[in-house]
């Protein structure tokens, strides 16, 4: 592993907690608290608005990668502006992590997946320096997310993604599930924000559900999205009858 632990130094506590991101209940407990890391697969599910995606982009700013999106060392990436909680995010590194972060720009391994501006990376990117050389362009938004995932998501590394479920089939998923799971085995870690059953089910991982609650570690079959699934998966009109009239 190369994060064992997120959290808010107390020189970069804000000073009141009555605004935006701070009034998010997990955010709110990672000032408090902070957040630990103890595996090499962390699973970070909720709702939209839980603020699992506030999260993984500091958590990915925190270890000098561009909260847009891409791979670590890449020049000019620190270059944007931050986010809010980027800003006052650290990570506590693990030896190896921490010569990782302090080395040289091109030795530094690592890669942000977020969906909402993936498409637009690739196509600026494709067929770039230390990128994928397939023209991703041609290919359907799930195709291209595995090309992604394929070229960039090899050496020991930190590798953070916010919903890469978004353009994946159910077979997509699993590929995903497996790559993620040989990455924590060579010596890698992932953060990975998820709505999905399937990812959330990667062996191994820590799965942190965050919410109203703010966050709290459960077992995947415990997860409120996986009793969602099954009971909808079940008896459908469970679900639609309240919504169709």
């Amino acid at each position: 592993m190369l994060v064992r632990r997120a959290y808010i130094p107390e020189s970069r506590r804000p000073g009141a907690f009555d605004a935006w991101p701070y009034t998010v209940p997990c955010v709110a407990e990672l000032v408090e608290r902070g957040l630990t890391f103890t595996a090499p697969v962390t699973m970070l599910v909720g709702e939209n608005g839980s603020g699992k995606s506030t999260l993984v982009e500091a958590i990915a700013e925190g270890f000098d990668l561009d909260a847009h999106g891409g791979r670590a060392g890449r020049k000019y990436a620190n270059d944007r502006p931050k986010t809010p909680l980027g800003e006052v995010i650290a990570l506590e590194t693990t030896p190896a992590g921490g010569r990782m972060r302090s080395g040289p720009r091109l030795r530094k391994k690592g890669f942000f997946l977020r969906a909402e501006t993936a498409f637009g990376l690739m196509n600026a990117v494709n067929g770039g320096y230390g990128y994928w050389q397939d023209d991703t362009s041609t290919m359907s938004h799930g195709e291209g997310f595995l090309t992604v995932f394929d070229a960039m998501f090899r050496d020991r590394g930190f590798y953070v993604l916010d919903e890469p479920e978004a353009a994946l089939s159910f077979d997509s998923c699993l590929r995903l599930v497996a790559l993620l799971h040989e990455l924590g085995r060579t010596g890698a870690q992932v953060v990975c924000a998820t709505h999905s059953p399937i990812l959330a089910a990667a062996p191994g991982a820590d799965i942190v559900e965050v919410g109203d609650h703010g966050s709290r570690r459960v077992a995947w079959e415990d997860l409120d999205v996986v009793d969602h699934w099954r009971r909808y998966l079940t008896d459908p009109s469970l679900y639609l009858r309240h919504i169709t009239g």
